[in-house]
């Protein structure tokens, strides 16, 4: 909190919503009259919505409809909720794909802010916001702001989401604006191609949330032949991503790789690599970690003006 003003950074990803301390997914299900089963139920503007039953489907403009809104309310209501707080004047710290940011910035930042305030219910509890203001940072680089100093020499960052991969160039601790780069290569397109894979297999279809945790573990509690060819199509997906790293010059014996998002336990999992060359950063609140530092940090150079 600065000033009287409580920053809250949001990693608004097309898989998760993460904030400092939460991950839920990026889902929301709108209902105009009260559901009967209410997990998670948000209520804004007399209309009802059951918040992470499902993954929203990957669209590149997020500002294409009112969930990312909707989703904006209820990780501040999980964050405040932490906080022991149910009014605040926040600052919204968001991001958006490293090379989506000087083009999407502007407009994202006026979608967040599109009301001067909101009343809402997060799971039973009546919550009152004040939005002041809001920035928008690069994801990946936002990751690991608190430690720069560390990048020494020449470094590739790659930050491994659920829609895309964020790949930027970090040398002698500074980011190489002309070398960054947004691909569609992200966790949804493995679980695309692992379910394409079992299907062709095995003419069946496996309920998402067992390959999830296949991804996210690499295991699960089913039978060895569904386990093994979950694991084989994950395993070539990563050859896929370093492949596209080479296609932007990654070479571990001329730097070193640093890997964050949650796609990184795919990285984990399925390869083996070099861990005095390759950096794996398993958190995937570290974003959201970042927005609130580089928030804060943007309020005090102003004396604590928005």
């Amino acid at each position: 909190m600065t000033n009287n003003i409580t920053i809250i950074g949001i990693d608004h990803g097309y898989g998760n919503i993460k904030t400092a301390h939460t991950c839920f997914k990026a889902g929301v299900t709108a209902y105009d009259k009260e559901p009967t089963f209410q997990n998670n139920m948000l209520i804004y503007k007399d209309r009802y919505y059951i918040i992470g039953e499902e993954h929203k489907e990957f669209i590149s403009d997020k500002m294409a409809d009112m969930d990312y809104y909707i989703l904006t309310l209820a990780a501040i209501a999980r964050e405040l909720s932490i906080r022991k707080m149910t009014m605040a004047r926040v600052h919204i710290a968001a991001g958006l794909p490293l090379t989506w940011v000087s083009e999407q910035k502007d407009s994202f930042k006026e979608y967040l802010l599109q009301n001067e305030s909101a009343d809402f219910t997060f799971k039973d509890v009546n919550y009152h916001v004040e939005f002041v203001s809001a920035d928008i940072f690069p994801q990946g680089f936002s990751a690991v702001a608190d430690r720069l100093r560390d990048f020494k020499g020449v470094n590739m960052l790659a930050d491994i989401g659920n829609g895309t991969m964020n790949v930027m160039y970090i040398n002698e601790c500074k980011p190489t604006q002309a070398k960054c780069f947004t691909e569609k290569y992200g966790t949804n397109q493995c679980m695309i191609a692992v379910r394409e894979s079992l299907m062709r297999q095995f003419g069946t279809s496996v309920d998402e949330s067992v390959l999830e945790r296949v991804i996210r573990t690499g295991t699960a509690d089913i039978s060895e032949r569904y386990l093994t060819a979950i694991r084989a199509t994950a395993t070539e997906y990563v050859e896929g991503i370093f492949r596209r790293l080479r296609e932007h010059e990654y070479d571990e014996e001329l730097m070193r790789l640093y890997i964050v998002g949650g796609g990184s336990c795919m990285i984990k999992n399925f390869t083996d690599v070099n861990k005095d060359r390759v950096i794996i950063n398993s958190d995937i609140c570290a974003a959201a970690k970042g927005y609130e530092l580089l928030a804060e940090r943007k309020l005090r150079r102003n004396g604590g003006a928005v």
